[in-house]
């Protein structure tokens, strides 16, 4: 049975919730069992998911931790994350993103659903790969339950969950093949998703590019509201960085 729980506030920002750092909310809470840490960086193993997660306010010696787990030249992935990479650092994606939040979604399971794991990755990887839904990897499914939807036998559909700060969790990984679109599997999936997250007592929240607007209609008609902008990067470590003894922070002794 569905657990009675708070909604949250859309309009609440504040700088202590745990949707405004999720990444680290996330690493420091339910997927800590994930969690690979220099300093005070914290980052999901690379076959999982590429984010990283930063202090709320960063200072010089984290951002050469970061450059220290990237290595020069590597790749730095940052989700819904406010604050900007050093001046010396090339970013190489930027995107205007929303989060949003549930406030009356009318979750429901589907009787056409059907869990995925490990063994269906394969399928999943080929979906992603076709629809482009966003970052999802080989170890992405041990994030959270996923659900599809297979049509002749063939995985037409899915959804499922990615971050996990305490009591709340993100419904990622929403697609659908090209030869099935406009029959609602999405919606249905995405409440189907949403249904078993309430069930555990917490709420659904999600993250969609600003510039898909046809994505964020469909969550708001779902009774997803905005909660706040955010932008997500990625930028590239510079090849040549200082030495650690440049950026390490005094002794507290």
């Amino acid at each position: 049975m569905t657990q009675n729980h708070p909604r949250p506030r859309a309009d609440d920002p504040s700088p202590l919730h745990p949707l405004d750092n999720p990444a680290r909310s996330s690493l420091t809470g339910p997927h800590a069992h994930f969690a690979e840490r220099r300093g005070r960086i914290l980052r999901y193993p690379a076959d999982v998911t590429p984010w990283l997660a930063l202090p709320d306010v960063p200072d010089a010696q984290d951002w050469a931790d970061v450059a220290a787990l990237a290595g020069p030249g590597g790749s730095v992935a940052l989700a819904a994350f406010q604050e900007a990479p050093p001046q010396d650092w090339e970013i190489v994606f930027r995107a205007d993103g929303v989060q949003l939040v549930d406030v009356s979604v009318d979750a429901v399971p589907d009787p056409e659903a059907v869990p995925l794991g490990p063994r269906d990755v394969p399928e999943m990887l080929d979906l992603v790969a076709r629809t482009r839904p966003g970052p999802f990897l080989p170890r992405t499914v041990e994030l959270g339950t996923y659900l599809g939807i297979r049509r002749g036998g063939e995985l037409v559909a899915m959804a499922g969950e990615r971050l996990h700060p305490p009591g709340w969790t993100e419904i990622s990984g929403v697609c659908t093949d090209e030869s099935v679109r406009g029959q609602g599997l999405a919606s249905r999936l995405v409440l189907a998703v949403a249904h078993g997250i309430r069930e555990r007592g917490e709420t659904p929240f999600l993250h969609a590019s600003a510039s898909n607007t046809g994505a964020v209609r469909l969550y708001e008609s779902l009774g997803f509201r905005l909660r706040r902008r955010t932008e997500f990067l990625s930028a590239l470590v510079p090849a040549t960085l200082p030495s650690a003894d440049a950026t390490r922070r005094p002794s507290l002794r």
